[in-house]
């Protein structure tokens, strides 16, 4: 028995290990798309680039080819690119200081810009290798005694927009609707090939764990997927995840989301093995390409939002350079963007410290 006990228990431990150890390959993969794309941006722009970096702290790995270093570092949280001339002045021709406003634009985009493209790829494969119908905007049918119904919602209805905002894809249609506190909405929606106006549509909800939950009481139509289809519902659901990234960053901001609900490297990760277990167990995909393009696409955004330390950062100052036709002084731009990499390092201990508890307590 004791035997038999062991044998369960290392296979637990072994499976853990192997779904983490997958979460980490596929959060360095997001991470080393994006520094790539700097990386390989500032080469075609002659740029000196001293180190390309797969995580931070001590390097565990490195070797040196050319110019470049080529190094692996201990805590899989991030990565970097140390180019010539970044935070100061250099005298060396390549130097990133020395190159045109607009070739320095292209440099800090880059990163995101990968991270988008990388999105899209993956929710084509999504859509392509997906068995099931590609869900759209439009009302198939209703649940029997749906509320929404009673309120002027048909079936035929395509949402236009939901509160103002407007629904591009499936995705759209869940997330705009769980943003209610209250289960009431305004609606744009087609039809019979006009636009109608529905004010103060009602849904049933419920409440769980302190939150309004919306009870969808429609069924949106599917249609199978083809080449076309699955190229337009790539961009319209890479599209949708971007929205949901600013507009979650508002609701944060604006204190409808505590910073309870925020997460970091840890979490991520606890959420890619759980996610990594699941399709290992089902041999579904579908859920594991999901949240990566989700994740790709949240990196891709969330570094272009203009705070200091961040590439938003760096490039407001190069949008400022390229209006006052001169570079902001770098001491000042430093002071800034250290200042910020603080803030950024007492954020990422706090979400850090929150991921720990909520996995502690199962959440």
């Amino acid at each position: 028995m004791r035997t038999i006990l062991l044998r369960i228990t290392w296979g637990a431990v072994w499976g853990k290990v192997w779904t983490i150890a997958v979460a980490l390959l596929f959060f360095g993969v997001i991470i080393m798309i994006h520094e790539f794309g700097h990386f390989i941006c500032a080469k075609l722009c002659g740029v000196r680039v001293n180190e390309f970096a797969l995580g931070m702290g001590p390097a565990i790995f490195k070797r040196k080819k050319g110019d470049t270093q080529y190094a692996v570092r201990l805590f899989p949280i991030g990565g970097f690119v140390a180019m010539e001339g970044e935070d100061g002045q250099s005298d060396d021709a390549r130097a990133f200081h020395r190159k045109p406003v607009w070739q320095k634009i292209l440099i800090v985009v880059a990163g995101a810009t990968m991270n988008l493209i990388l999105g899209f790829i993956l929710m084509i494969l999504l859509l392509s290798t997906s068995t099931e119908l590609i869900g759209t905007n439009t009302i198939k049918e209703f649940y029997p005694d749906a509320v929404s119904e009673q309120y002027g919602l048909q079936a035929g209805d395509r949402f236009v927009k939901i509160d103002g905002h407007r629904v591009w894809s499936e995705k759209d249609l869940s997330f705009l609707l769980s943003r209610s506190s209250d289960g009431v909405f305004d609606f744009t929606v087609e039809r019979d090939g006009e636009l109608v106006e529905l004010d103060d549509v009602h849904f049933a909800t419920e409440e769980y764990e302190g939150m309004t939950l919306i009870q969808y009481d429609f069924v949106i139509i599917g249609e199978p997927p083809t080449v076309w289809l699955v190229l337009k519902n790539a961009v319209t659901q890479s599209a949708s995840i971007v929205r949901t990234v600013w507009l979650s960053l508002f609701d944060l901001v604006t204190g409808r989301y505590g910073m309870s609900v925020l997460s970091g490297p840890v979490g991520t990760m606890d959420i890619i093995a759980d996610v990594t277990a699941q399709a290992a167990s089902s041999g579904n995909l579908e859920n594991l390409l999901t949240i990566m393009a989700f994740i790709t696409i949240n990196v891709g955004v969330a570094n272009l939002l203009p705070l200091p330390a961040l590439d938003g950062g760096r490039l407001l100052f190069l949008l400022i350079e390229a209006v006052r036709r001169k570079p902001v002084n770098p001491k000042y731009e430093g002071y800034v963007h250290a200042a910020g990499l603080a803030l950024l390092m007492l954020l990422m201990v706090v979400v850090t410290f929150n991921d720990i508890l909520r996995i502690a307590r199962g959440g």
